[in-house]
């Protein structure tokens, strides 16, 4: 059982190490990380694309007269297509979108937080910072091109750390679990 336990350790060290880095390389290359997931997903819609297609000839004489295979294989592949050429496009709408989304939940609490107030609650100032920093993260997002890439940059290398650290920690007291 310890041997099983100490590889499963370290199989959560090189996880978290890999997870590490890929977090730093999201933090200080953004653009390219974005290319790269745009390419794949890219990739993704095309191979779709072409085994609906293919599949619609395979079982063209087996299938109903109404099959739709051919135009949703054609569809997936223009939209592979585009998701790998206009991928900063793509990006910008998606966190303009975001950052307008968080914007507006801003908004709705730093109403709130004068609703709050109107009631004599205490708790009105900290719902206002909050929505204030809300309203300034929307921005951010909106207005910063890697913003969306560089906070989950950000967020995946915290996790690394504190699952790196978790393990060791784990490994180092094994002994006293068991």
């Amino acid at each position: 059982m310890e041997k099983f336990l100490k590889k499963a350790g370290w199989t959560s060290v090189i996880t978290s190490v890999i997870f590490g880095i890929i977090g730093l390389i999201m933090i200080y290359n953004p653009e390219t990380t974005m290319k790269f997931i745009s390419t794949i997903l890219g990739i993704f819609f095309i191979v779709i694309g072409i085994v609906k297609v293919i599949n619609y000839f395979i079982t063209r004489s087996n299938s109903t007269l109404f099959t739709n295979d051919i135009a949703w294989g054609l569809i997936a592949i223009i939209i592979g297509l585009v998701t790998m050429v206009y991928s900063s496009t793509i990006e910008n709408i998606f966190r303009i979108m975001i950052g307008v989304w968080i914007i507006y939940s801003g908004f709705t609490r730093f109403t709130l937080s004068f609703r709050i107030k109107s009631v004599n609650s205490k708790i009105w100032p900290l719902v206002l910072s909050l929505a204030i920093l809300m309203i300034i993260g929307g921005l951010y997002v909106t207005f910063y091109p890697g913003a969306l890439i560089v906070t989950l940059g950000v967020i995946i290398l915290i996790y690394a750390i504190m699952d790196l650290v978790e393990s060791f920690i784990f490994m180092k007291n094994m002994k006293d679990i068991l």
